[in-house]
């Protein structure tokens, strides 16, 4: 037993922080965790009688981007005094950044908690353990940062060639040889099909839309069972049609770097979003001709053309896409049926009455409308005006 230990340390509670960075690595990376959970009979070999083990942070980085309850119930049980020792198998388990490793060493030097590792133990108040594990809390962030970027570049380079494997669309597979090619089914190819021959003969994503749910024809989808993904067929939805359209891959293009991942500080900390949308020219791949298309680049680019020119409102209803308007709650009030948000048109004899219609279900499902009210200014016998449209008014003076 090392001489660091005291029976102060031993009268504590000794802490097991188990950590795994995915949940991939929670489901394949067992011998980690049988190595992690260990190191309670490591922790009573050592002396302690009371072990508590801290694995609310299985499945979660440590790169300091996302929440880590686990690492914060480490440091408030610190902060208190109650920790003698915290058990780890390396550096990384606790933090992957340096910003939360260093607090962790200063507040662990602050109350005497030591840090033990199959590898020692280690005191913060001692300058030499405190240097070392500094050192080790770098590196582990230094290596976090360089597997990344090897793992990124690789990524990038096997997109530029065309040959990098992500979940396609619904009408291709990937075949043994790393080749995209359409989907064997001659059902899913004639379903994908009649989306764009139904869209030139129509002209609106929508018009398409409420064929198919007219005609109650299906068209098969990625989604996922018992087994994982597996393609199944299902009425469309609007989505489901415009995601068809938009899709360079039906024009046998191989298109990568769509999307964006965008950083913010939120409450002192990084925060990542992903799934931003990017200009085509900011696309990292776009290879043409790449594998069989279901129709023609110029086919998918004058289909482009037809779906902006119907796209009269693309600002997810917030108050601009009254486009000068006299409906001030456009993109602020919702449906008291079925919480979707209220639509507004424009009628009578000067086109300025406005209207709101919840008609989203018509839209999305074909379904029937659910409720619509008009925003002409009216008063009562007693001059309150009733409109919702008037008592807006009346609010913002």
């Amino acid at each position: 037993m090392s001489s660091k230990i005291t029976p102060e340390h031993q009268s504590r509670t000794a802490i097991v922080y188990v950590r795994q960075s995915t949940s991939f690595q929670m489901a394949h990376n067992l011998e980690s965790q049988r190595r992690q959970y260990g190191l309670v009979d490591y922790a009573r070999q050592l002396g302690f009688g009371a072990v508590d083990v801290i694995d609310e942070d299985l499945g979660r980085t440590g790169s300091g981007l996302v929440e880590r309850p686990g690492s914060q119930r480490l440091v408030g049980q610190i902060c208190a005094g109650q920790i003698g020792a915290v058990f780890c198998v390396e550096a990384s388990r606790l933090a992957r950044n340096g910003r939360d490793w260093h607090h962790l060493i200063e507040l662990r030097g602050l109350v005497g908690s030591l840090v033990i590792d199959p590898d020692g133990v280690y005191d913060p108040r001692i300058i030499n353990d405190r240097l070392l594990l500094g050192l080790r809390g770098t590196m582990s962030e230094f290596e976090l940062h360089l597997l990344r970027q090897r793992s990124l570049e690789s990524i990038r380079q096997k997109a530029l060639r065309g040959e990098l494997r992500f979940v396609l669309p619904a009408g291709y597979v990937w075949t043994h040889h790393g080749k995209i090619e359409k989907d064997p089914d001659l059902r899913v190819q004639q379903a994908i099909a009649l989306v764009f021959r139904k869209f030139d003969e129509l002209g609106s994503a929508r018009q398409v839309l409420l064929w198919f749910r007219s005609e109650s024809v299906v068209l098969p989808v990625m989604g996922y069972d018992t087994f994982g993904r597996a393609l199944c067929w299902r009425l469309p939805v609007y989505r489901t049609i415009h995601s068809i359209l938009l899709n360079p891959m039906y024009a046998g293009t191989y298109a990568f770097g769509k999307t964006e991942v965008r950083t913010r500080v939120v409450c002192g900390r990084a925060q990542k979003t992903d799934s931003h949308k990017k200009p085509r020219e900011n696309w990292l791949v776009l290879i043409r001709d790449h594998h069989p298309g279901y129709v023609s680049w110029g086919e998918f680019e004058c289909n482009q053309m037809v779906i902006q020119e119907n796209a009269h409102s693309k600002s997810c209803f917030q108050r601009k896409s009254g486009r000068g308007g006299r409906s001030l709650l456009a993109g602020m009030i919702r449906c008291g049926h079925c919480g979707r948000m209220l639509h507004v048109a424009y009628s009578g004899t000067l086109g300025n009455v406005p209207r709101y219609d919840c008609r989203g279900a018509n839209v999305n499902h074909g379904a029937a409308k659910c409720i619509s009210f008009g925003g002409l200014r009216s008063q009562s016998l007693g001059g309150v005006t009733g409109s919702a449209e008037s008592i807006s008014n009346r609010c913002r003076s």
